[in-house]
């Protein structure tokens, strides 16, 4: 809304052929689409639209980040207040009232149908059958898997072999109100899954969707499982900045507290938590990426940290910058308006802890604005007891760039563009993945990850010293290495999201798929290209099918099977070894779920795959980024189990 570019990162979802064919789950024409959320047109908040947001969001160009019209007009009234007031796009909206900022959500929103604030009521499992065993064994504690992020699960934990992936079919669906992008994954503790969704935070029977409990709060974060003195728990965000540390057993709030650094007035608590030992270990996003945007800021202000808290009471124990404070630089943007840096190097991604060394990993995005720095766009190793830095690996340097530049168009940037005064080399290409601690030749601890450019890498875990990389394909700002990478023993995957709308030249390099690497060495093993599956009754169901088809997503290994997923919305499910598919599965298109919202699945992204008690869990419709927008979270399992 208002400028180009961005508005979803802050707004916040048959029969099977054989082995290797596709799974159709449902035919869409049984079930009818979701209503349209047309607004009333002779509301008086749309000429607050017309006039301040329509040249973005009325019809952003193929290839643009700006959200659609039909995925704002879809999202929750307080959705979009938190978006206005608090996230990417507060410096945007910052020039409307009070009374106006009210009068463009209603416009928004006219057209939806009422949500009962209860709508989980109907959800909930039958007397007998709500309670949660916190005494049954964690199966999938955190998006991370383990400590070292491995994103990597046993049968025993998973209950499931790679044998049983070619006969998963769909077991059950949810679907969560006002919804358009879903991207958080779910955890497993026994036979209870917890997901968070449309401000509800659920705890459900793995095996029918039923909801155990249901707790308000609102969070974008994948939850963590901890053990607090015995006690099983839950740590997410709650909002942009406080953490809550919920009884898994029951839903009650055990503790909330702000977690932000003392700095901070940015995005926020954006991937999630993890715990090791008596310490939470929180990653924080600010940046200014956002509020480059806005000709009138002098940008840019904030940065990223870590924060470190007493998992007993959440005490602040020690934070880290990824750089000083800003300040003028004595630059002008091509307005007049002073500018301001270092700045950026936000932490999107969960940290990884290396036991051995007494050290939590961090990757780090772009600078957005300058002087650069060399925490930017790195693998940065801190000390766990003190928050102080061993060493960084800075895999590219003065990447300096902001929502305000035109990556394709540089002379169509905003003012506060620093590729206009200063370099041409800024392309926004974050470590978005979590780091994953492994071993490497003989034996020796290395860190596989991979960044939006599409570079691989794999450094020493001890200094931080590159022992290989590679790049793969074209890279963008949503392009290369998104959300995740995986390992399995000798292996590592990367999913590569490159999409297809770029210049010619530029296309032709793109690598849309799923690479392994031998982690050795760095040589690939084996490749899956990806290709655009435009079928009639697919294109009717998906955002621009031929240009975004790529693998963002985190992947999965189950048992040697590594489950990948599109932006298109399949889950591709390959043999790790060989790169076999062993099974196709499509949740593009109307979903029938049990609680009867409405369903439908779209784009798969973020941390969007999850297994456990014998299951795999998707949540399915990103609309971020103008991707493919959906609302449900569904469950699969073998035919017969």
């Amino acid at each position: 809304m208002f400028q180009a570019n961005y508005f979803a990162r802050a707004a916040a979802g048959a029969f099977a052929l054989l082995s290797g064919g596709l799974a159709i789950l449902w035919a869409p024409a049984a079930f009818a689409q979701a209503p349209a959320n047309t607004p009333d047109p002779n509301h008086p908040g749309k000429a607050i639209f017309d006039r301040a947001c329509a040249g973005c969001h009325a019809n952003p160009a193929p290839g643009s980040r700006a959200a659609t019209f039909s995925q704002i007009t879809g999202t929750a009234p307080a959705q979009l207040r938190t978006t206005l007031t608090e996230g990417v796009m507060k410096p945007m909206a910052a020039s409307l009232s009070p009374e106006d900022l009210t009068s463009l959500i209603g416009y928004l929103t006219s057209g939806q149908r009422a949500v009962n604030a209860n709508w989980t009521d109907a959800m909930m499992c039958a007397a007998d059958n709500r309670t949660v065993d916190v005494a049954k064994p964690v199966a999938f504690g955190g998006f991370g898997v383990d400590p070292h992020s491995t994103r990597n699960l046993s049968a025993a934990k998973a209950g499931l072999k790679k044998s049983d992936m070619a006969h998963l079919e769909m077991a059950w669906a949810i679907g969560f109100p006002q919804t358009q992008s879903l991207g958080t994954g779910a955890v497993v503790l026994g036979d209870t899954v917890f997901v968070n969704g449309a401000g509800k935070l659920l705890a459900l029977d793995a095996a029918k969707g039923c909801a155990r409990w249901v707790k308000a709060l609102n969070s974008r974060n994948t939850p963590q499982i901890a053990d607090l003195d015995g006690r099983k728990v839950l740590l997410l965000a709650n909002g942009r900045h406080d953490l809550s540390m919920v009884d898994a057993k029951t839903g009650d709030t055990v503790w909330t507290v702000n977690a932000q650094p003392s700095h901070d007035e940015g995005i926020g608590i954006r991937g999630g938590v993890v715990v090791y030992k008596d310490k939470i270990i929180v990653p924080y996003s600010a940046s200014g990426v956002g509020t480059g945007q806005n000709p009138a800021f002098e940008c840019c202000a904030f940065h990223g940290a870590v924060v470190a808290l007493s998992l007993k009471d959440g005490k602040k124990l020690w934070e880290y910058h990824t750089m000083k404070d800003a300040e003028y630089t004595g630059k002008l943007s091509k307005t007049g308006v002073k500018q301001r840096g270092p700045s950026g190097a936000p932490i999107w991604a969960l940290p990884t802890i290396d036991e051995a060394r007494n050290r939590v990993l961090v990757g780090t995005g772009e600078n957005t604005s300058f002087p650069a720095t060399e925490t930017s766009d790195a693998i940065i190793a801190l000390d766990l007891d003190t928050g102080k830095s061993a060493w960084v690996f800075q895999a590219e340097a003065l990447d300096v760039w902001n929502m305000s530049c035109n990556d394709r168009e540089l002379q169509k940037s905003g003012p506060n563009c620093p590729n206009l005064y200063d370099n041409d080399k800024g392309h926004d290409f974050d470590f978005g993945a979590t780091p994953i601690l492994t071993k490497g030749a003989g034996g020796k601890d290395i860190i596989f990850d991979g960044q939006k450019s599409g570079g691989v890498w794999v450094i020493d875990a001890a200094t931080g010293k590159k022992l290989w990389g590679d790049r793969i394909g074209e890279g963008t700002a949503l392009g290369g290495v998104h959300w995740g990478v995986a390992v399995d023993g000798p292996l590592g995957f990367a999913p590569i999201a490159d999409s297809m709308f770029l210049p010619e030249e530029m296309a032709t390099r793109a690598k849309p798929g799923v690479y392994a690497y031998r982690l050795s060495d760095g040589k690939q093993v084996w490749a899956h290209h990806a290709t655009a599956d435009c079928a009639p009754a697919r294109k009717a169901n998906l955002v621009a099918c031929d240009t975004k088809y790529g693998f963002s997503a985190a992947p999965l290994v189950v048992d040697g099977a590594l489950i990948a997923a599109t932006l298109d919305g399949k889950v591709v499910i390959f043999d790790g070894k060989t790169g076999a598919v062993l099974k196709t599965l499509d949740t593009a298109g109307p979903v029938k779920t049990v609680n009867g919202v409405p369903g439908k699945g779209g784009s798969i992204d973020a941390h969007a795959i999850s297994a456990g008690a014998g299951m795999v869990f998707v949540t399915s419709g990103y609309g971020s980024f103008s991707q493919t927008p959906g609302n449900v979270l569904i469950a699969f399992k073998p035919a017969g189990k």
